[in-house]
Formats: C-alpha cells, sequence, structure tokens
C-alpha cells in the first residue's frame, strides 16, 4: 500500500455553465471504497491593482452563497484560449475601468481543495490608468479605492472573507514588508 487514494470510476451527476459536478469513486489506502464530490470547474484569474499612492482597487457585489455584499480583487473565469495573464488584464478593465501595465504573478491557488480543481491564477498590478467600465450583464460591481489601513480593518472585522482577495492582499504587504 502507497498511501494513496485510486479513482476507480468518475461519473457526471450535473452538468451546471462553469462546471460539472462528478461523483468521484474511489479506493482508499485501506482497500475501502468511498464516493467524494468533485467539482470540475473552469480556470480563473484575479488581480490585486495598486494605485500610485499604494492605495488598492477593490470592488464589491452581492454574492448568493454568502447571503451579501463581499469586496474583493476584480476576476473571474478565464475564456477559452486565454492566458491568465490576459484574464486578470480583461476582468480589471471589465470590472474596474482600469488599464494595467505590469502585472506581477503571486501565485496558481485552488481555492477549494477539497471538492474543486478549479485553479486561479494572482496577480498584483500596478501602472493602472483609466478607461471605460463594462461589466458582464450580471454582475452589479461597485468599485472602491482603500488605503491599506482601510484594507487591514476590513479584514479584521470580517467584511473580506474571499480566499483569493485575502491571498492576493497578503502577498502584496509581504513583499513590499521584505523590499
Amino acid at each position: 500500500m502507497d498511501g494513496m487514494s485510486k479513482r476507480t470510476k468518475l461519473e457526471l451527476a450535473y452538468k451546471a455553465h462553469i462546471f460539472d459536478v462528478y461523483n468521484d469513486y474511489l479506493e482508499l489506502p485501506d482497500g475501502r471504497n468511498v464516493i467524494y464530490d468533485y467539482i470540475d470547474h473552469v480556470d480563473g484569474a484575479c488581480i490585486l491593482p495598486i494605485c500610485d499612492d499604494g492605495d488598492m482597487i477593490l470592488v464589491s457585489q452581492y454574492r448568493n452563497v454568502i447571503d451579501r455584499i463581499s469586496y474583493e480583487v476584480p476576476g473571474g473565469c478565464m475564456d477559452e484560449g486565454e492566458t491568465p495573464d490576459e484574464s486578470a488584464r480583461r476582468e480589471l478593465r471589465e470590472e474596474t475601468g482600469y488599464l494595467v501595465d505590469e502585472l506581477d504573478y503571486v501565485a496558481n491557488t485552488v481555492l477549494a481543495i477539497g471538492s474543486s480543481n478549479e485553479h486561479t491564477a494572482v496577480f498584483i498590478g500596478y501602472g493602472l490608468s483609466k478607461t471605460d467600465v463594462s461589466p458582464d450583464e450580471n454582475e452589479f460591481i461597485h468599485v472602491h479605492k482603500l488605503s491599506v489601513k482601510q484594507v487591514d480593518e476590513m479584514i479584521a472585522k470580517g467584511d473580506i472573507v474571499d480566499s483569493k482577495t485575502l491571498l492576493a492582499i497578503m502577498a502584496y504587504k509581504a513583499k513590499n514588508v521584505n523590499s
């Protein structure tokens, strides 16, 4: 026994818009058989835009899964054939109306590793310039320019809970502490 589970079957249970849900049949290292949920999700990209004065741009929108407003970095699903940096630039423009000169790659993260294979590329963006905003038709997004202190307070109060957003903010702060 090598300590790894072995997939014996993957069975489609539900087909949705941006993900499919499967029953994932596994044989555990001890020989027992189990069924896990497996969400096959489109990959995404996000970006933490940093203004010349060090302030951050976040967006807010209602998120049904938490039934409240969420403050997040701009981001979303990658379009077919799109690279992560192209996706991050597109999402930034669509959601905030900003263009970015410089992208700093932070990480590729799996946001819900216990149930989904969705990978999200995380970037920090510098050299912002304003253009037209063009959100998706079902997105009602508000743009916020926030100081690092304001963002810290929002995290402490539980106003920022999105994992990719927390990762991007912490990576930015770590980079600036260590520079």
